[in-house]
């Protein structure tokens, strides 16, 4: 079955999800290694490859350790009805904003956003009061990250084929870096499968030091990929935010049972009347619904508020 985003007018097949599926685990994989994992040639996984990064239709970038977002603020802004495509593009052209999405309806605007305090607190009460289009403003302050948009995984892998591409190692997710490390890593940031030999040139140093110093960043988790892809291409229609209110003596639990569940792409605990919010990815609202009675139903959840996303205005990873 061929799965299409038709904004972008892009189709994926069976192979070229799985070959997204497999860049989701390891996005740094070898061409080989992914051939052999997915049991097709090496040409036939570097057509398909390229294919997806040549469309646009997949970008692999290095995703940043979760716990740099802990002080980041998750914005619900209001804004007038028919001014939100303004508003949302002004806040995804912000360099300190990680994603911001439309929610269905046309009235808000979701928006996290990173960097200084400083210019937080300029963004919140100086330059959001003075847009005459935007409404109202409420402000959550990320305590803690249960999983990332790095952390979702497509189910269109099997058991064996996971355990096959997940790295061999589990680093700290950190070491201490040197200049060259940082230029490495900047690299990365925005072209995370850019090999050894065009890293080498990028820097001016030998390829053997490239490799050595990735492999070293590697086994300190310094090297966590994410695949930029639209859910859509991998059957799932369905993008939802939660807003879910708990006992805080259910709270750790909650986050890490909803990180460990397929749907979800973020999970962070937040200050705020909801102090956990979700993200998740279905691929219809009856298994939406499903979710909300089965998963969150055990978990003693008080309150929960779903909203749905129409579009996003700036993706995780987004350049």
């Amino acid at each position: 079955m061929n799965t299409r985003a038709a904004d972008s007018g892009v189709t994926l097949d069976a192979l070229d999800r799985s070959v997204v599926g497999a860049l989701q685990i390891d996005g740094r994989a070898e061409i080989s290694r992914l051939a052999a994992v997915l049991e097709v040639s090496p040409r036939t996984v570097a057509r398909r490859l390229n294919r997806l990064l040549h469309t646009g239709a997949l970008r692999i970038v290095r995703a940043a350790d979760p716990a740099q977002a802990i002080g980041s603020t998750v914005l619900r802004v209001r804004v007038l009805r028919g001014k939100v495509d303004t508003i949302a593009q002004s806040f995804a052209r912000r360099p300190d904003v990680l994603t911001a999405d439309i929610v269905l309806g046309g009235e808000e605007i979701n928006v996290v956003l990173t960097g200084s305090p400083l210019t937080r607190d300029r963004l919140l009460h100086h330059q959001l009061p003075a847009t005459g289009a935007i409404t109202a403003t409420t402000a959550h302050s990320v305590l803690h990250v249960f999983a990332d948009a790095a952390h979702w995984r497509a189910d269109v892998l099997t058991p064996d084929q996971v355990c096959a591409l997940a790295p061999a190692h589990a680093g700290s997710g950190t070491c201490a870096t040197d200049a060259l490390d940082d230029r490495l890593l900047e690299h990365l940031r925005r072209d995370a499968r850019l090999s050894h030999a065009t890293l080498a040139q990028l820097t001016g140093t030998p390829e053997s030091t490239v490799r050595r110093r990735l492999r070293r960043l590697a086994d300190a988790g310094m090297l966590r990929t994410h695949a930029v892809v639209d859910p859509r291409l991998l059957g799932m229609d369905i993008d939802a935010a939660l807003w879910l209110q708990l006992p805080p003596a259910r709270l750790r639990e909650a986050g890490r049972t909803l990180a460990a569940h397929p749907h979800t792409h973020a999970v962070a605990a937040t200050t705020g009347p909801a102090n956990l919010i979700a993200a998740v990815y279905c691929p219809d609202l009856a298994s939406l619904y499903t979710f909300t009675t089965d998963v969150l139903g055990p978990l003693g959840v008080t309150s929960a508020e779903t909203a749905i996303i129409a579009r996003t205005a700036k993706p995780v990873g987004a350049p």
